[in-house]
């Protein structure tokens, strides 16, 4: 195998592309805000506006939708980085 063939990282993306991402969290009332405020940092074209949300059935936990343009497999890797650090975030899918 060729140096180049093996450093080279795979990904089944074609970038850019629509890539949503499911957080979830505690139910805040900020909650949608600060993280339309962590994705715009590593997607700046985001569009708040397109968030979707759902709350759980008892209300105690919020999940948010956020699609964003992906353009890397690196932007993908920093934005998933950057929200399960957050202390607001449970769980990224």
């Amino acid at each position: 195998m060729s140096e180049e063939r093996s450093n080279e990282r795979t990904s089944l993306l074609e970038f850019p592309c629509d890539f949503p991402l499911k957080i979830m969290g505690n139910n805040h009332p900020e909650m949608a805000s600060t993280i339309a405020a962590v994705v715009i940092t590593h997607a700046p074209d985001f569009d708040e506006a397109t968030i979707e949300l759902r709350e759980s059935s008892k209300g105690n936990y919020l999940s948010l939708t956020c699609t964003v343009r992906a353009t890397s497999q690196n932007q993908l890797d920093d934005l998933y980085r950057a929200l399960t650090s957050h202390p607001m975030v449970k769980v990224v899918l």
